[in-house]
């Protein structure tokens, strides 16, 4: 509570007659019949806005705002949020917990306290993106990953050790305990906090994107960028535009063969359609009384896909079962139904009374899903398995694009023998070379990670396996998947197909797929093949999964199974049988497939709370290695010059109590020519770092060899090698070329060269750089590298048709001015070509989403709107960014 200056305190009860101490702020009692209208998302918002009201950082015309909903929606109004709690994973925590060390230092050389600068706001960490499938298909897989992990993040893990020392309210779940959305699924969520006896719902925001998975269990949750997080985690509100809610109404009973994974995929699709992009979504109907929370939670985690800022499922019944299931406390369940029922945000979805009002509702009826999987390129391009085949030759055929490989009519059914292991094999376009049931989004659900087990025995049974030369790995989300995998009695069968078990945490789906074969690689290389991989994941942009799958697609782990036992994705499952088993009898899928009552009959048997408690129960202090690892005790951080690791950031170089007024751009050069749907993944890659890369040659510099190069992912507490890993992905596609590669023109000399030695070249002479680039700027993680790379590479500005809401959140974060096009014009409608300068002159006196002119060398000009949002991200750019704001303002006596 915030004191005797809240105006709203009359609100609060005891929730409990019999025990006044335990008390809550009774919205009920604002009088008010909007309240109940309200979707069930914004009554959060609400909440947070009443009880955090101190009439500075939140004030009464803002929970006026906020109950008028239905009316301000529509009028781009300005509102704070402060979440509950804040979520990071070791990717994005390292670089928050980097820029929290730096800002202690700055902190400290302009006179102020440097433990001021410490989470305010609980935050967990869990590390689950550092493990990679370097080995796979042996019984000891998993524990050679884990030693190798350690072996390469030994630093990282030290600092982070220290971190979870030096700042309070922080929790570091370490290394091996799963993927950070599903443990916070499982263990984390509190969906009601009891905070000193006050009880408020639960609510955060995450580093990462799919943070929204928790949205599932009825958590209003959704990824920012890392900059965003340290912001909350210092006690700032989020200040956020009041979004519209579009209601996704389900009915309907999906068929018995139908997976939560082809659900999501089909959703996913038809909000892209819609045009979801920064509102949030809101699930009702009879029809979602009928998914489970693992369900709710793969639709939710998948919410960045269809490009929604949340995907809410309201608290019901089922939340509450899944709770017991998993373990909770009786006390925690009887409270949190209580509390959630006096405040009316508790749900009965076959209720039609309780729907609430929405900016628009649109319906999907379960019956009408089909089996599905989505690619070669984007997560929202969804195919039916029945089109599979099809759909795949017609893109060899197609021009370079998401649905395009360009690949010439005569070399269509072109194959490429090898041998592996003494045997005879051949490759030809679209055999798959991964085969991955990995990712948050399907290994958090017993239902289909059971119906995989179920698919392989039923697989092995038949006879049928897998060529040894395809790389299978399976990556729990936590270790209650094995355990009920195990005590399924099907693990031993996902074994024998080579799905054994190479690590928890988030592997393939972020690119840490690890190597495939060099017989393999020489194959795929020497016949220029489009290779597949088929993931259970949520992302498959090019060159994320691995620079030699071309294509990659998103399916259900069943799905997964049954790819990678077919070998192919040429393969139509309905007409052509998945194998010949040894006594060359013809199986089809269609023999094998469980059916959804098979797969639910054997969850409710095996997936029961023991487990829940007992993997959890010793979660924080089950890695030796991690309990064993020494790690400073300063309140500043010791920095190690010789770590190529962690390393001080320049971000604050310099950086004085005194505001500097807006500077404008002045000739500035174009670095990149982008078209559509750049993601952060091109902007700033988390996997590998190629051998003829700035990055490479940076490390090569400091001793290290190739095989210890790690990925980019691991090294965000570096910011040299992020910055020479900036516009990295050899997939960027850049008009300046004409083609695929992670190198640019730079125009004062005519020379074609990597995109970070272009920059510095840029920089030494003085000049600006601006990005030009086209819809969906940023679409992708929340990663906030995507816009520290670029500032540090010296981007004032980038030009862009429209952008994905955390980047551009995350580009103003770093000072790096987002300009958008007007509606309907475009780079081509002014006939850019990227060779000519640019002006853009920006007034001291700024205003939210103001237009302003861009003046070219040309002699054209043109309008652009300048995409600062609010008064608050005003702030932020006028101090040179958000952390400049914290520290000027921790700084302060």
């Amino acid at each position: 509570m915030s004191g005797t200056t809240n105006p709203f305190l009359h609100l609060v009860e005891a929730l409990d007659p019999k025990d006044p101490q335990q008390r809550f702020f009774n919205l009920s009692k604002l009088g008010d019949p909007r309240y109940e209208r309200l979707p069930f998302s914004v009554r959060v918002l609400l909440e947070s806005a009443v009880r955090n009201c101190d009439g500075f950082l939140v004030k009464k015309e803002d929970v006026e705002s906020i109950l008028n909903w239905k009316q301000t929606q529509a009028q781009t109004v300005e509102v704070p949020f402060r979440p509950s709690r804040v979520i990071l994973q070791d990717f994005t925590g390292v670089p928050a917990v980097v820029d929290f060390a730096a800002m202690r230092d700055a902190v400290t050389q302009l006179g102020g306290d440097p433990e001021k600068i410490n989470p305010v706001c609980p935050a967990d960490l869990v590390i689950d993106h550092s493990i990679q499938v370097d080995f796979n298909r042996k019984t000891d897989s998993l524990q050679k990953n884990q030693d190798l992990e350690f072996d390469r993040n030994k630093e990282r893990f030290q600092f982070l050790k220290w971190g979870s020392k030096a700042f309070r309210n922080m929790r570091i779940i370490p290394p091996g305990s799963g993927i950070v959305h599903q443990v916070n699924l499982e263990y984390l969520a509190r969906v009601v906090f009891n905070q000193d006896g006050l009880y408020y719902p639960d609510s955060l925001v995450g580093t990462d994107s799919h943070t929204t998975m928790i949205d599932g269990l009825g958590v209003l949750g959704w990824g920012v960028g890392g900059i965003e997080a340290e912001a909350v985690m210092l006690g700032q509100p989020i200040s956020m535009v009041l979004p519209q809610v579009v209601g996704y109404k389900l009915y309907g009973t999906p068929n018995k063969f139908i997976t939560s994974t082809d659900i999501v995929l089909t959703v996913t699709k038809h909000l892209r359609q819609v045009g979801v992009v920064g509102k949030f979504v809101e699930f009702f109907g009879p029809g979602v009384s009928q998914l489970s929370i693992a369900d709710r939670a793969t639709i939710a985690n998948m919410c960045p896909e269809y490009g929604a800022t949340a995907a809410f499922f309201p608290v019901d019944d089922v939340s509450v079962n899944y709770l017991e299931q998993t373990g909770r406390d009786a006390e925690k369940l009887a409270y949190i139904t209580k509390y959630l029922k006096a405040v009316a945000m508790f749900r009965d979805y076959n209720d039609v009374s309780q729907d609430p009002d929405f900016t628009q509702v649109v319906e999907m009826d379960l019956s009408a899903v089909v089996p599905c999987c989505s690619g070669p390129k984007r997560p929202q391009d969804r195919i039916a398995v029945s089109d599979m085949k099809s759909d795949f030759d017609s893109c060899l055929a197609a021009k370079q694009g998401f649905k395009g490989f360009a690949v010439a009519p005569e070399s269509h059914h072109a194959s490429e023998p090898f041998q592996f292991n003494g045997a005879d094999y051949s490759l030809s376009h679209g055999s798959v070379v991964i085969a991955a049931i990995t990712s948050c989004t399907n290994t958090s659900n017993p239902s289909v990670m059971l119906g995989a087990g179920l698919l392989a025995k039923k697989a092995v049974e038949a006879g049928l396996s897998v060529k040894p030369y395809i790389k299978t790995s399976l990556s729990p989300g936590s270790g209650v998947v094995t355990y009920y995998l195990k005590e399924s009695g099907v693990m031993d069968y996902l074994f024998k197909l080579g799905f054994e078990v190479v690590g928890y945490g988030c592997m393939t789906c972020i690119g840490n797929s690890g190597p495939l074969p060099e017989p393999v690689v020489e194959a795929i290389t020497k016949g220029d093949l489009v290779a597949a991989g088929i993931l259970s994941g949520n992302r498959n942009f090019e060159g994320r999964v691995h620079p030699n799958t071309r294509a990659n697609y998103l399916a259900s782990p069943p799905l997964v199974i049954a790819y990678a036992i077919a070998g192919t994705v040429r393969i139509d499952f309905d007409t052509e049988p998945i194998a010949v088993n040894a006594q060359g009898k013809e199986v089809f899928l269609r023999d094998i497939w469980p059916t959804r009552e098979e797969i639910q009959a054997v969850e409710r048997e095996f997936v029961i709370p023991s487990m829940f408690k007992e993997v959890y129960e010793k979660i924080e202090k089950v890695n030796e290695r991690w309990n064993a690892l020494s790690a400073p005790s300063d309140k500043l951080y010791p920095w190690d010059p010789k770590s190529t690791y962690i390393k001080s950031p320049p971000f604050f170089t310099g950086l004085t109590m005194a505001l500097e007024p807006p500077r404008s751009i002045t000739d500035a050069y174009v670095l990149l020519n982008l078209g559509d749907s750049v993601t952060t993944d091109h902007i700033s890659p988390a996997g590998n770092i190629a051998r003829s890369s700035s990055a490479a040659r940076y490390l090569t510099d400091k001793g290290l060899s190739p095989r210890d190069f790690n990925s980019y992912g691991s090294r965000r507490g570096n910011d040299a090698v992020m910055a020479r890993g900036t516009f990295a992905n050899i997939r960027l596609f850049n008009k300046f070329l004409n083609k695929q590669a992670p190198r640019t023109l730079h125009l004062p000399s005519g020379e074609t060269m990597d995109v970070f030695d272009a920059a510095e070249r840029y920089q030494q002479a003085g000049s600006h750089l601006v990005i030009l680039a086209g819809k969906e700027y940023g679409s992708g993680s929340s990663r906030d590298w995507a816009a520290k790379g670029p500032f540090l590479l010296g981007i004032k500005a980038v030009l862009a048709e429209s952008y994905e809401r955390i980047h551009r959140s995350n580009l103003v974060g770093m000072g790096v001015i987002p300009l958008e096009y007007l509606p309907g014009v475009t780079a081509e409608t002014l006939g850019l070509t990227g060779r000519e300068r640019y002006s853009v002159v920006v007034p001291e006196l700024l205003e939210p989403r103001m237009l302003v002119d861009v003046k070219l060398d040309t002699g054209k000009s043109f309008q652009v709107r300048m995409r600062f949002d609010t008064d608050v991200e005003l702030t932020y750019f006028l101090n040179g960014g958000i952390l400049n704001y914290m520290i000027r303002k921790m700084s302060g006596k």
